[in-house]
């Protein structure tokens, strides 16, 4: 290889204080959902400062989707502002994936450069995205002997379960073409530079239905007169709970959870409407597939059994799938960044990552990178920390990923 993983972890060190202030700035100003216009406005920012070319990637949603979103919570997102990026030139392309959008979620720790907006990245998707900068940064300073393209994803809403699929949809995946998609995912609960992966699926669907069930309202002494929107909605959810029992191979993992179960203001109402947030987790394609055509089945059945209506709104995020082959590529070369004995097959996460709609269209690499020790708070814990020595050497990892794999596949002339 003309670029060695020596000189991309000597890259790295060198620009270590950079990456650090970019995270700690991104980490100041965390944003949720897809629309992120500080977090997007700071990435192009320095990607101008790089001379790296960029542009807009997401656009608007659709109408219908930003009603769903509101639905399920979030607040009113019309677009996506998700950036792309290349470094080089001709083919091969790696595409490299950093996700950016932070959880409503404040956090609690003494940082001095901690959010006081009411939101977190308790997911660490600004270490992600300060990663991501530096290897950027790094490819940069190398490009003249790139072996082909690198293109670099910058993805907001991955908390959402649709942020890349927006990308994906406004051509991320094109013009130039990925042949492979490389991603990292802090884990502040594993000693910082350990790397685990699993292949074949890695993450589990998510699959969520938000039902709001029409009843009618009335006396609790008169039910005759009523339709009791929360009988249904109990109805309705040990119907989908013995669904996934009877009809869900037992060797699948699947989980079904009721995140949500409201309705009512008191004991002698019959209220007009209930509200049921179900959750289905699966690692097995096939049972996503076959549960989330007879979940709505039921719902209709057993809705209107009892004389009610109802609306449904439904979201679905894939697995994401590691490339076997990909990886037999890539291991050999992270190690040469983080140690011959850092790299491990770990089990599936059981988690969901929207990094499946990249994985589902071309072959992919997802990996989880360590960045604490086992211990500390978890993701999504308000006082989740990382280890920021984790920064520079993800930056290399990210790097010297895109160099081997251009390597290895470039076009002989």
């Amino acid at each position: 290889m003309n670029i060695s993983a020596e000189e991309i972890r000597r890259k790295s060190e060198e620009f270590r204080e950079q990456i650090i202030t970019d995270r700690r700035y991104l980490h100041r100003i965390p944003e949720i959902g897809t629309d992120l216009p500080q977090t997007s406005s700071y990435i192009k920012k320095k990607l101008d400062e790089m001379g790296i070319p960029w542009k807009d990637c997401g656009g608007r949603l659709p109408a219908q989707m930003t009603e769903d979103f509101v639905k399920a919570g979030f607040p009113r997102m019309e677009k996506e502002t998700g950036v792309a990026a290349v470094i080089g030139n001709g083919s091969p392309c790696i595409l490299l994936r950093a996700d950016m959008d932070a959880l409503p979620i404040k956090e609690d720790n003494s940082l001095d450069f901690k959010s006081t907006n009411g939101c977190g990245h308790m997911c660490g998707h600004d270490g992600h995205a300060a990663m991501l900068l530096g290897a950027a940064r790094i490819l940069k300073s190398m490009e003249d002997r790139l072996e082909g393209t690198v293109k670099l994803m910058f993805q907001p809403g991955e908390e959402t379960g649709a942020g890349a699929r927006m990308m994906v949809e406004d051509g991320i995946l094109s013009d130039p073409e990925p042949g492979a998609a490389f991603g990292l995912h802090v884990q502040p609960t594993d000693e910082t530079g350990q790397i685990g992966f699993a292949t074949g699926v890695n993450s589990a669907s998510l699959d969520t239905f938000i039902l709001k069930i029409k009843g009618k309202g009335g006396h609790s002494s008169q039910p005759q007169l009523c339709t009791d929107p929360l009988m249904v909605m109990n109805q309705v959810y040990q119907a989908l709970n013995l669904l996934v029992t009877r009809e869900a191979d037992p060797a699948a993992m699947v989980t079904l959870t009721c995140g949500v179960a409201r309705g009512g203001t008191a004991v002698n109402i019959i209220p007009n409407e209930a509200e049921l947030h179900i959750g289905l987790r699966t690692l097995n394609v096939e049972a996503a597939e076959h549960l989330k055509e007879r979940i709505p089945q039921v719902i209709d059945h057993y809705v209107k059994a009892w004389n009610a209506g109802y609306e449904l709104t439904t979201f679905h995020t894939p697995c994401t799938l590691t490339d076997e082959t990909l990886c037999r590529q890539l291991v050999p070369h992270i190690c040469e960044i983080t140690g011959p004995d850092s790299v491990h097959e770990i089990p599936a996460m059981t988690g969901t990552e929207d990094f499946g709609y990249v994985t589902q269209e071309i072959p992919g690499m997802f990996a989880f990178i360590g960045a604490g020790k086992p211990g500390n708070a978890p993701l999504h814990s308000p006082q989740m920390i990382l280890d920021e020595n984790v920064l520079p050497l993800g930056a290399a990892v990210y790097a010297n990923a895109a160099v081997s794999w251009l390597e290895q596949n470039k076009t002989s002339e």
